[in-house]
């Protein structure tokens, strides 16, 4: 076996919490079938709305995942965080006296962190004045939560806890922070990812601004409306793999680099130049050619704009003809902080066992677009490298580059495929 670089970085667990499936193996099944996690809304009161669907997590119980804190301590978020922190150690098959024993990065990125339960206590103090605002909730408020309590729930002694705010980028910003962590050799194991809970100030926002879908999220559609508003988490453990290998961990995919810019262009718009930037960043840190990419996760909202505009950045970036571009946000809504992360988890999954998930709701694609969305069924494929974007309000992008790692790579030591190269 040929030497190994202790700077490369692997993926060794996942733990999701999304509309169409809780826990990494509802997760797959959902997006090897297309599911729509689509529904009424059900978080606050949409009287008044003239339509009001969302993806919203249903069936989940925070105490079958939660049990060292108590889980009325934590608002919906931070148990949506903590649980698929918990889901992602598991995965790893790490035991905890071991982590508990490492040097640790814990990193969350959100949107909205407990904007539901600051929701409830304007809502309290306006009927009732300060003197009725209930203690408990107003504990929950702070979005230092999403990661400390993950600290508290798996018992963390040497370790460095950050919450990211960077919005609907903030999963992607997190894992590469973890990404760094681990090659500049500061933590021996990053626990990272995103989580936001549905709130009714970001679902009205959106839907001030005309981007919210009456019934489905279409990305790339030609008749596409807008997004969907949801909700989750999506955590990741990483490692080198100098550590998987000696603990004979199992390898969902390496992350081989990751590209960030902000380009403060517009408050709500996004540029193309800049997201394509990002790309060529990302490229250049994982040291992959954009013709190594063999599918690519969109931000893909479903919006007039962002589409169009990232799909002629993608264009900018790999020509005429790019590779197979998907959106999971069709099944599983814009998930906000949480939807980098799960979109990586997803491509992680999608390396590991050879598919590409479908855009589902998929009619006909724009024109405009013309990209190869892979419509409405999942496409069985060997893939070596892939591409995640995520794009946020105020011109805040982040895109990840994933790789497989190669059962034959320990049998083979003449190997030099792209996942040797970050």
């Amino acid at each position: 076996m040929r030497p190994v670089s202790p700077n490369r970085v692997v993926i060794t667990g996942l733990g999701t919490v999304t509309s169409i499936g809780i826990g990494i193996g509802a997760f797959l099944t959902g997006l090897r079938t297309g599911r729509n996690g689509a529904r009424p809304i059900t978080a606050f009161d949409t009287t008044g709305f003239a339509h009001a669907n969302g993806c919203e997590v249903t069936g989940f119980d925070p105490a079958e995942w939660i049990s060292r804190v108590a889980p009325e301590e934590l608002g919906r978020a931070a148990q949506f965080s903590v649980a698929a922190a918990v889901m992602a150690v598991r995965d790893s098959g790490m035991p905890l006296d071991e982590l508990r024993g490492r040097r640790s990065l814990v990193c969350v990125g959100t949107t909205d962190g407990e904007s539901a339960d600051l929701d409830r206590l304007v809502e309290s103090q306006l009927a009732d004045g300060p003197e009725g605002l209930d203690p408990v909730v107003a504990r929950r408020v702070s979005a230092g939560r999403l990661t400390t309590a993950i600290v508290r729930e798996l018992g963390l002694v040497d370790v460095e806890a950050t919450t990211l705010a960077t919005a609907c980028a903030a999963g992607n910003y997190a894992i590469g922070h973890g990404l760094d962590a681990l090659r500049g050799g500061d933590a021996d194991v990053a626990i990272v990812g995103g989580a936001d809970a549905m709130c009714r100030k970001t679902f009205t926002g959106f839907y001030r601004l005309g981007t919210i879908a009456p019934e489905a999220c279409q990305p790339f559609d030609v008749n596409r409306k807008g997004i969907l508003t949801g909700e989750g988490a999506g955590v990741l453990l990483l490692e080198t793999l100098d550590s998987a290998l000696a603990r004979g961990a199992r390898i969902y995919a390496e992350v081989l680099g990751y590209g960030l810019n902000c380009d403060a262009h517009h408050p709500v718009a996004p540029d193309r130049d800049s997201i394509a930037r990002c790309m060529e960043l990302a490229h250049a840190n994982a040291g992959v050619k954009p013709d190594e990419i063999d599918f690519i996760s969109a931000h893909g909202t479903g919006t007039r704009a962002n589409d169009v505009t990232e799909a002629g950045a993608i264009r900018q970036v790999f020509g005429d003809r790019p590779p197979a571009t998907v959106s999971i946000k069709s099944m599983i809504g814009h998930t906000m902080g949480a939807a980098s992360s799960l979109a990586s988890a997803a491509c992680a999954l999608a390396l590991a066992e050879g598919f590409i998930p479908p855009t589902i709701n998929h009619v006909e694609t724009d024109p405009e677009c013309g990209l190869d969305c892979v419509p409405n069924e999942p496409r069985p494929a060997r893939l070596r490298v892939v591409q995640n974007n995520a794009l946020a309000f105020g011109g805040n992008n982040a895109v990840l580059v994933l790789g497989r790692y190669p059962a034959d790579e320990r049998d083979d030591p003449d190997d030099s495929g792209t996942e040797g190269s970050a």
